[in-house]
């Protein structure tokens, strides 16, 4: 007797005693003997029933593609347009059915799974990021240090509540050639702004604030054109700096509290050096702080006090001082670095870079032998006027900056020098020089010793229209 699975042939006929199936037994040990000596006794009759019933039957329903592969015989069965005969779809054929139902039942749980793993790894990992929107409302400063990284700009304004998250302001930034030539100083944003619109407003020129440069030769005062003309000294400079609008309030400082600082403060306290602070203890109180603000570029925050601008670019002078070696390397001279200083700003405002160390030259050889420097432009200094030329009423003012009247230094510098005029100042080229004028049209002088050289070099110039 043959036995077949539950799916298949002979489906529900009750198993007998001793029958077994798929290796169970179904009754006891002589049942297993039963099911033995007849199972001996079948020999080719049991070859022969499983050969006409399942031989037949899988190469009617495979074909070739049963040896070379079933998963393929199977769905190219499936897609046949001939219907099977009933009870053609057998025990084996319908279990791989099953098989490929559960594999897909299995590959749609295992892909849900990576879906949720997925998301939940951005939420944790941080592919996904908080960011607000709009363009914002409510006014902030924040600050840009040197060197700071396109992440650490995103941190700060994390910080200063900008933006949501470093993230959002990141992803906007990222094919933004702009943000990467963001420069040090302070930029005026708005609060709870999206990525995007940080991004845009942050390289916008109108963002930043506080952002000043001095130029070499620049005073304390401003200065006046013959047509009347304004050229900016370094107070107004300064105040102009401090201004913006925070939530519509104006974060101006006037010049007159600028001024009122310079003249009562303690210099010390306002970062001035000491031998910087000594030597200024005998100059007008209105002027000294003339030459201690050197040229550069300087960021002021909108909403620093007077104090606080003054100190700001007083400290950072005082490390420029510093680096070109002041005071010790003015002992060379037999000058004080006072007095140093207060020939580099005479030497800023009479000559061209290339002519700096010769007038430096002419200036010590001039104190050396007793003589008046004759410099118009410490005439000039308090006239307010940027001219180098003077006339005789203008000469014959007194003073203490008429150098055409006094044998001495004046008392203060009367310009902000740069290290250019201050190395000058420092190493002079040898040289005996006394006078100097202007011979040529960019600014060149021609030098001379004696005065009666210097006169043949001044009609020369005339003469060409130079001087």
């Amino acid at each position: 007797m043959r036995y077949e699975d539950d799916a298949g042939r002979g489906a529900g006929r009750t198993p007998e005693p001793g029958d077994r199936q798929d290796g169970l037994s179904f009754g006891g040990d002589e049942r297993d003997e039963r099911y033995a000596d007849d199972y001996e006794g079948r020999g080719e009759e049991h070859d022969e029933d499983y050969d006409a019933d399942y031989g037949e039957d899988y190469e009617a329903d495979y074909g070739e593609d049963y040896d070379d592969h079933p998963v393929d015989a199977l769905l190219a069965d499936e897609e046949s347009e001939e219907a099977p005969e009933p009870g053609k779809l057998r025990g084996r054929r319908r279990s791989a059915v099953r098989r490929l139902a559960g594999w897909a039942a299995a590959i749609a749980v295992i892909a849900a799974m990576a879906g949720g793993a997925w998301f939940g790894a951005k939420e944790l990992l941080g592919f996904g990021y908080e960011d607000y929107q709009g363009a914002g409302q409510g006014d902030v400063v924040v600050q840009v240090e040197q060197g700071d990284s396109t992440a650490a700009i995103a941190a700060r304004l994390v910080k200063a509540g900008v933006v949501a998250s470093s993230e959002a302001f990141l992803e906007a930034a990222e094919n933004n050639e702009d943000i990467r030539s963001i420069q040090p100083g302070y930029y005026q944003l708005k609060k709870r702004m999206s990525g995007a619109a940080a991004v845009r407003a942050i390289v916008a020129d109108e963002a930043r604030v506080g952002h000043v440069q001095i130029r070499s030769g620049t005073q304390l005062d401003d200065l006046r054109q013959p047509n009347g003309e304004k050229i900016p000294g370094i107070y107004s400079l300064l105040s102009k700096a401090t201004c913006a609008k925070i939530d519509g309030k104006s974060t101006c400082v006037p010049v007159k509290e600028l001024r009122k600082v310079a003249e009562t403060a303690d210099l010390t306290k306002l970062g001035v050096p000491r031998w910087l602070a000594s030597g200024a203890k005998k100059a007008p109180k209105e002027r000294r702080l003339e030459g201690m603000v050197l040229p550069g570029v300087y960021d002021i925050k909108p909403g620093w006090s007077a104090e606080e601008v003054l100190k700001e670019v007083l400290s950072a002078s005082a490390a420029q001082f510093e680096a070109v070696g002041l005071p010790d390397t003015a002992k060379a001279t037999k000058r004080t670095a006072y007095e140093v200083v207060v020939i580099a700003s005479i030497v800023e405002r009479e000559a061209v870079k290339n002519d700096f160390g010769k007038v430096a030259r002419v200036i010590y050889n001039r104190l050396d032998d007793g003589m008046r420097l004759e410099m118009d432009s410490t005439i000039n200094y308090v006239l307010d006027r940027p001219h180098i030329r003077t006339s005789p009423k203008d000469r014959a003012r007194p003073g203490p900056y008429n150098s055409y009247q006094n044998t001495s230094l004046p008392p203060t510098p009367i310009s902000s020098p740069s290290t250019d005029a201050i190395n000058a100042a420092l190493k002079p080229p040898r040289g005996s020089w006394l006078y100097f004028v202007k011979c040529e049209k960019n600014g060149l002088s021609c030098f001379s010793t004696s005065f009666d050289e210097h006169q043949r070099n001044v009609a020369d110039a005339r003469k060409r229209g130079v001087w």
